[in-house]
């Protein structure tokens, strides 16, 4: 029997969980403090924790490998349904969901048993049939050389390279048009702070903004489950934490995501937002560093080497105009987002989905298919006892 759900959380994860569970038929209103709005005005201080806005927001396969920790196996998974679930919102709505098709390349100058192994191998060059593989010749790599040393001519210290079909796309947009098609299916909204997702089982039918009668004031026991899609989890976890990504906004467009991993364990990348939006080039991971302030120092050798990894982006000119330098705080979670429920002793059950550092746009549809199914499975296994 469908039952009310909230979700706490309006960032990508929320807003996909919330959109799949009232697809299933079930009353769910969003709780947050932070909703979608024109990226253009929003404040990057007062909104440097709503982690959504500042995402890169594009897919890049993670191919798993018996050597890479045992979450990255299960993430791409994740990425994969999310693609396909990005290809039909793609297909149905190209003009007006935010999200734009292209290629992705990758360049690598240390490529590990991941790349050589699991994705591509002589006897089978795409062993994980990726939609639009190539394995990319010697003569395609960049002749720029990387900021790690990797040296000029040669590919400029590239070692391997690959291109795919992939998806990207331009986050506000996206988000409100997922905002949008909740709110006209029925689902409900609440703007309210909350310090943990506990609090939800206290609030009020009225609260909830749901139809109540001459009891309004009551607190009444109207949640069936609540959904802590709050980014950093809103509960004691010792292995959260943060990542601190700056990276910067340009005016120029770009044909493709590009991805380079440079030798010293940098990386060079590029995502085209679309629908007019730009593009970001980045970038940097800073585990624990909280610093808000952009570094001009770091934007400039950003630019520098990504126009040395992909030239094409300049269109014929001497430098890349700006917009604007983005630091985002990405959730993280040592040993990979937390993608369970529990019930909470004098509360109720909670789905957890937090903790998805720089991959939250990647895997949301594959996460938010679990929430799916942990919320119906408890809400299954307490009609059964009654």
């Amino acid at each position: 029997m469908p039952q009310h759900v909230v979700v706490v959380g309006a960032g990508v994860i929320g807003l996909s969980s919330a959109l799949l569970l009232r697809q299933a038929g079930h009353a769910v209103t969003i709780v947050a403090r932070d909703f979608p709005e024109s990226f253009e005005t929003i404040d990057p201080l007062t909104k440097i924790n709503y982690t959504s806005p500042w995402g890169g927001a594009h897919n890049r396969w993670v191919p798993p490998h018996h050597t890479l920790p045992a979450h990255l196996i299960r993430e791409h998974a994740l990425s994969r349904t999310t693609y396909t679930h990005m290809q039909r919102l793609f297909q149905a709505h190209p003009h007006t969901a935010g999200i734009t098709f292209c290629k992705g390349i990758e360049y690598m100058e240390q490529p590990g048993p991941a790349q050589t192994e699991t994705l591509s191998t002589p006897a089978n060059p795409n062993a994980l049939d990726l939609p639009g593989f190539r394995l990319l010749e010697r003569g395609e790599f960049p002749a720029g050389g990387s900021g790690g040393g990797g040296g000029g001519g040669g590919g400029g210290g590239v070692a391997w390279g690959c291109e795919y079909d992939t998806w990207c796309v331009n986050p506000m947009v996206y988000c409100a048009f997922l905002l949008r098609r909740f709110v006209n299916r029925g689902g409900r909204i609440v703007r309210r702070e909350l310090r943990r997702p506990e609090e939800v089982f206290a609030l009020s039918a009225a609260e909830l903004g749901l139809a109540v009668g001459g009891d309004g004031d009551k607190k009444v026991p109207v949640v069936a489950a609540v959904v802590n899609a709050s980014g950093t989890g809103l509960v004691p976890d010792p292995d959260m934490t943060i990542t601190r990504g700056q990276t910067c906004l340009v005016a120029e467009d770009c044909d493709a995501t590009v991805t380079r991993q440079n030798v010293d364990g940098t990386w060079t990348f590029c995502v085209p937002r679309g629908f007019e939006g730009g593009t970001i080039i980045g970038g940097t991971k800073e585990l624990n560093n909280w610093d808000t302030k952009p570094s001009a120092e770091v934007r400039a050798e950003l630019l520098r080497k990504f126009v040395e990894t992909y030239p094409k982006i300049l269109g014929g000119k001497k430098e890349l105009t700006v917009v604007r330098d983005i630091v985002g705080r990405r959730p993280t979670r040592n040993g990979g987002p937390r993608i369970e429920g529990e019930v909470v002793p004098g509360a109720g059950f909670v789905m957890h989905a937090y903790g998805l550092g720089g991959r939250g746009y990647e895997l949301s549809w594959g996460v938010a298919e679990a929430v799916v199914e942990g919320v119906e499975t408890q809400i299954q296994g307490a009609e059964a006892k009654l």
